[in-house]
């Protein structure tokens, strides 16, 4: 089986285990990766503004290098020039605002380590194709979220 290969320096994510569950269900022939980097709220903003044209703190950003449909296999020969160092086919990176992730877990009523790994698992999800502009899409995504963060071991109502 291929793996998913995460760069994140940061520990507060359990990027071997997303590594592994995110894969499962992932059609591919190759090894992949993807970069999550956690940053401050002024970071961002400032990233949100200049990429998206959106001067606001948000959660999380996602920045695919493929174009991928939701599920639809991830094949190298299909994108010979988006291979990094390793020789793995990168995905894209993923930023996610640490502060924001705290307030919003204290919102929701769930713990910081569960918001932090459901937006990690969101931003790889618009990597891997999925989106959330309809009603349709959104409900896809919404269940291969939850797929995933089921499989890891973290719900909603605490972990």
């Amino acid at each position: 089986m291929n793996k998913l290969w995460i760069d994140c320096p940061d520990e507060e994510l359990d990027v071997a285990l997303l590594a592994e569950k995110a894969m499962e269900g992932v059609k591919t022939d190759t090894d992949l990766s993807c970069e999550i980097v956690l940053c401050g709220r002024e970071d961002i903003r400032a990233l949100n503004a200049r990429e998206r044209g959106k001067d606001a703190v948000t959660d999380v950003l996602s920045f695919p290098s493929l174009e991928l449909g939701a599920g639809a296999p991830v094949l190298r020969d299909r994108h010979p020039f988006d291979l990094d160092e390793e020789g793995r086919l990168f995905l894209g990176s993923i930023v996610i605002c640490r502060e924001q992730a705290r307030e919003q877990a204290e919102e929701y009523g769930h713990s910081f380590r569960r918001e932090l790994h459901y937006l990690a698992v969101h931003g790889l999800c618009h990597l891997l194709g999925y989106d959330h502009e309809t009603d349709a899409d959104k409900s896809a995504m919404r269940a291969r979220e939850e797929e995933i963060l089921s499989a890891m071991g973290i719900c909603r109502s605490g972990e």
